[in-house]
């Protein structure tokens, strides 16, 4: 076999097991355990939306999510002074805890 050959193939090789094992470490480190984040809808976004407002007094909902690493269901709330609170509710839209992403909105709130 022509040694220019030989030699690209063995390259070609160890910069594609660079590039799976960098996808691998990347994937592990990731903010997504499983890669499944994705927001609530439907009547549960409904449900959700409720009952964090009702939590937080008010405000609006900015972001949700399901199968949060912390509950079910995570509600983005932002007030009007422009703190944040995610609000954590279970399957069944009962809250079990919530915390500010800011200084403003105080750091936990359960």
């Amino acid at each position: 076999m022509n040694h220019k050959l030989k030699l690209g193939l063995i390259t070609g090789s160890v910069i594609a097991a660079l590039a799976v094992g960098g996808v691998a470490i990347a994937g592990a480190a990731g903010g997504d355990d499983d890669g499944s984040e994705r927001p609530i809808g439907g009547s549960a976004l409904d449900r959700a939306s409720a009952a964090a407002l009702e939590r937080t007094g008010g405000g609006k909902v900015t972001d949700t999510e399901v199968g949060d690493e912390e509950s079910y269901y995570e509600v983005e709330v932002t007030r009007d002074d422009g703190s944040q609170v995610d609000v954590q509710l279970d399957r069944s839209f009962e809250v079990v805890g919530s915390e500010g992403d800011d200084e403003k909105s105080g750091a936990d709130e359960d």
